[in-house]
């Protein structure tokens, strides 16, 4: 069965645990959901069998060290998901910076630990 991706879900059963997800949830949460998020948080699109999205995955790894604080939502996306397409996600991965369910920044494909820094630096 496959496991709903919780706005506070963290990477273990425990809320806001500070660490990053590691798997795309195959269930997203409802833009409403995402909207009434408090806090920091980073919407993250992508696929596990998507080649941009594992090649990013040690830059996002990295963003996420120093800022153990915010949520990290990891939504599987593609043809017909509404969340991704409520963001307007063309390509994976695509990571959105929410503060206080707002968008701060957003960062398409990264390709440098400094981008997603910068990024992170807005909603932390």
């Amino acid at each position: 069965m496959a496991r709903r991706a919780s706005p506070t879900a963290g990477a273990s059963s425990s809320p806001d645990n500070g660490r990053m997800e590691t798997t795309y949830a195959t269930t997203e949460p409802a833009r409403t959901e995402v909207d009434a998020l408090a806090g920091p948080t980073v919407l993250e699109f992508g696929t596990g069998w998507c080649g941009w999205c594992r090649a990013a995955q040690p830059l996002i790894a990295g963003a996420f060290a120093s800022h153990p604080d915010v949520r990290h939502i990891k939504v599987e996306d593609g043809p017909g998901r509404p969340l991704g397409r409520s963001f307007r996600v063309k390509l994976w991965p695509t990571l959105v910076f929410l503060k206080d369910g707002q968008e701060v920044a957003r960062v398409t494909r990264p390709s440098s630990l400094d981008e997603l820094r910068d990024a992170m630096t807005k909603i932390a």
